[in-house]
């Protein structure tokens, strides 16, 4: 039996099973086996056969993003009215066949925008490319799934279930679990809250199904088994993902006004540019970016070039991607902005910055 065949055979299973205090142990072995067999498969084969194509891209630009979405549905018409890059854009599936890059400039970020092929259903099992499509997916700081706001709920779901079955999670913080396998002295567990969904001999049974007879798991929530076996399988990618329904102009009003209220949700039309310019703004808040701008002793600040940084950086990160050996040298910095007491004020490496903040460096 193939990998593809035990994998159907268990979600059958999951199916059928009713979901009770009785059967949670049995439910949690078969979760178990199937993230083991869905791993097995993303693996590549070891048989030496012919290298498929991937999609390298080079990562550039301060931020990646991936145009993730069903054949035909605006991708490449997306990517041409945000990018000065021209994808081919027509009425029919599958105009896209491989990666195209595009970067969108905005409050002075290069972004990268990656137009990534159509997502079949069943892309998870390799179907249409969807193996390369989703190993790109997971290397970008937000995903943009596109979707038809005339065919409603249909293709987000499908598109989620596809990527929750290739490892990533969509808008779910990582669970607060600690798991640390050891050379000896059985499972130890604990847990600082009280725990509904998982019990101690339900994580044994998951663990022995990996294999591991000897860890320490601490619960810091009351987590669910999937949550635990992401733990356990560590390659799980966390990551934003903006909801964008495009066409809205071929739906009614209430509709487009459901979808718009609809969390992590945009509604735009591509056709006749509406609401492209809320959804950078809205793509700016995802990906965490704030401007950090510079001044010279005695002279204004230099609006023109902002050094493009994560949210939460400290000035020892602005130090580091202004020059390497600028931090060593450091004396003290003085900050004008949202994130001081009073302007300016001086402060150590260790000062949180905030967004469009301006800094001034003292060297010894």
């Amino acid at each position: 039996m193939g990998i593809l065949e035990k994998i159907s055979e268990i979600e059958k299973e999951i199916s059928r099973t009713q979901k009770n205090k009785a059967t949670e142990y049995h439910l949690g072995l078969l979760k178990a086996k199937l993230a083991k067999y869905r791993a097995q498969l993303l693996e590549p084969t070891k048989s030496a056969g012919s290298k498929g194509e991937g999609f390298d891209v080079m990562k550039s630009g301060d931020a990646r993003v991936a145009l993730i979405g069903f054949p035909s549905v605006g991708k490449s018409t997306f990517l041409s009215l945000m990018t000065s890059t021209a994808s081919e854009a027509a009425s029919y599936e599958f105009t896209t066949l491989t990666c195209i890059p595009g970067v969108i400039e905005h409050k002075g970020a290069n972004i990268q925008l990656l137009d990534l092929p159509g997502i079949i259903e069943g892309a998870a099992q390799g179907k249409g490319r969807g193996r390369q499509v989703i190993a790109v997916a997971r290397t970008a700081d937000v995903v943009i799934m596109m979707l038809d706001a005339t065919k409603g709920d249909v293709q987000r779901n499908l598109l989620e279930k596809e990527l929750e079955s290739v490892g990533i999670r969509l808008n779910k913080p990582k669970p607060n679990i600690y798991f640390k396998p050891k050379k000896g002295g059985g499972i130890s567990f604990n847990s600082t809250v009280t725990l509904t969904q998982c019990s101690e001999k339900l994580v044994q049974l998951i663990l022995h199904e990996y294999k591991i007879f000897n860890a320490e798991v601490l619960f810091r929530e009351d987590a669910s088994p999937d949550q635990f076996i992401d733990v356990v399988v560590g390659n799980r990618v966390h990551m934003p993902c903006l909801y964008v329904y495009n066409k809205i102009d071929q739906i009614s009003l209430e509709e487009v006004d459901r979808l718009a209220r609809q969390l992590h949700s945009v509604v735009i039309s591509c056709e006749m540019k509406l609401n492209l310019d809320y959804l950078l703004d809205k793509l700016w808040d995802y990906l965490a970016l704030i401007c950090i701008y510079t001044k010279k002793r005695g002279e204004r600040p230099d609006f023109s070039g902002a050094i493009i940084m994560r949210r939460s950086a400290s000035v020892e990160h602005v130090c580091h991607r202004i020059h390497r050996t600028l931090a060593s040298q450091f004396k003290y910095a003085l900050v004008w902005g949202t994130s001081t007491k009073y302007s300016p004020q001086r402060v150590g490496l260790t000062h949180i910055m905030e967004h469009e903040d301006v800094i001034q460096i003292v060297k010894k």
